[in-house]
């Protein structure tokens, strides 16, 4: 097993790495204070677990596992943090995959006995919904949502992927139909596209996932319980879940961190 460790404050990045050394003796450990460093390695290295301090300068936390996602799709990734917020309730929402500062090697070793993590479901999410792999829409106890049409299946997924954005008329159109000119033909064609949408949201009770206004639609992320909104939310679970495919299906799909 090859463990990659990082921290850009040299005594915690110390006392990390001997954590680590002594709660899996066997492994090549290996530590590091720059991201970019610790990249380089892990392409031309290998790495199975990266313990990643989640507040440093430069590159934030999530822009970095998803770039080690690239390097090795089924990376586990422990996150490590000083900071308060991720005590007490947001903790339990980050079930696994979390340590606190000071890093003890009973917190690693527990970490490490246990290197996939599950995710909890929320318990007041209208929809379940999957962006890693394959895009779809699933009720809370697990049934999938029909969409009678594909198209409205993809209006929905762009405006998931807009993560709560309003998006006009025109926006949709664009991606939806790509290249095809703006004429009403097609515009009605949309409004079809959009009502069926809605109409199979009413169908499952989840109407509220979408807001409506004057010539713009969005999701309302508050009621959707999202892998890649997870992921962005730096949930261990959802990170470890990620294998580099988001949206297959969508040509335009791109998975986007910038805006965490």
């Amino acid at each position: 097993m090859r463990i990659l460790c990082l921290d850009d404050e040299e005594l915690a990045l110390q006392m990390l790495e001997m954590c680590v050394k002594k709660a899996k003796p066997e492994a090549d450990v290996a530590a590091f204070d720059d991201q970019e460093e610790l990249l380089e390695d892990a392409q031309q290295g290998g790495c199975d677990v990266a313990f990643l301090d989640i507040h440093m300068r430069g590159m934030n936390g999530v822009e970095l596992a998803k770039k080690l996602k690239e390097t090795n799709p089924k990376m586990n990734i422990i996150f490590v943090t000083g900071f308060s917020e991720y005590t007490g309730d947001a903790m339990k929402l980050h079930a696994s995959g979390y340590i606190m500062k000071p890093v003890t090697v009973e917190e690693v070793k527990a970490e490490l006995s246990e290197l996939r993590y599950p995710m909890e479901p929320k318990s007041n999410a209208l929809l379940r919904v999957q962006c890693f792999g394959n895009f779809d829409v699933l009720t809370p106890s697990g049934e999938h949502v029909r969409f009678e049409r594909s198209k409205a299946k993809e209006v929905f997924a762009y405006l998931v992927h807009r993560h709560g954005s309003s998006c006009t008329t025109r926006d949709i159109f664009s991606v939806i139909f790509e290249d095809e000119p703006y004429d009403s033909k097609l515009q009605n064609l949309l409004q079809t596209y959009i009502y069926s949408m809605i109409k199979s949201l009413k169908a499952v009770g989840a109407e509220a996932a979408v807001v409506r206004s004057y010539n713009a639609i969005a999701v309302n992320p508050d009621v959707l319980d999202c892998d890649y909104y997870r992921f962005k939310e730096l949930d261990a679970g959802a990170v470890n879940s990620y294998e580099c495919e988001y949206m297959s299906q969508y040509s335009w799909a791109d998975f986007l961190y910038f805006d965490w």
